[in-house]
């Protein structure tokens, strides 16, 4: 029994590197929505389409609690996200993109994203195709030109 959770043990502590591994944030000095508003600026000058501003800080409220500011942008563009549904269709259920701004328990202010890789690893023929690339490359810039 012991050696079962130990084994048990052995292989959570390797999949939470992994976990931590797959979402990529980005540091900024801006508040949240400054940052959220520079990305929804940088995203439609490259082109893309705003879908929604979710801001679950604001949800937390409307039930009488409270957490850090919070707000995920979901926005995507027609020439990234086309060619992934084409190779699998089941793309369109992890895409649009989104990107979350968060405020962690120290003040501090992130831009947080899963890497496309991982979002889109258990579907047929996109585990090596350039799309991904494209995606991570999007994401990379417009986050970082968000947080500067």
């Amino acid at each position: 029994m012991k050696s079962l959770i130990l084994a048990g043990a052995v292989a959570l502590s390797g999949a939470l590197p992994a976990f931590a591994d797959d979402i990529i944030r980005v540091k900024t000095d801006k508040s949240v929505a400054e940052a959220l508003d520079a990305l929804e600026a940088v995203a439609g000058k490259a082109g893309a389409t705003v879908f929604a501003r979710v801001d679950h800080a604001a949800g937390a409220k409307a039930i009488g609690d409270e957490i850090p500011d919070n707000e995920v942008l979901i926005f995507g563009n027609p020439k990234l996200g086309t060619p992934a549904m084409k190779v699998d269709p089941l793309a369109g259920l992890f895409l649009p993109l989104k990107v979350q701004a968060y405020e962690d328990a120290n003040g501090q202010v992130w831009l947080a994203y899963e890497d496309p890789e991982e979002t889109l690893d258990e579907l047929d023929g996109l585990d090596d195709n350039p799309i991904i690339g494209k995606m991570q490359g999007a994401l990379k810039k417009l986050t970082e030109a968000a947080a500067n």
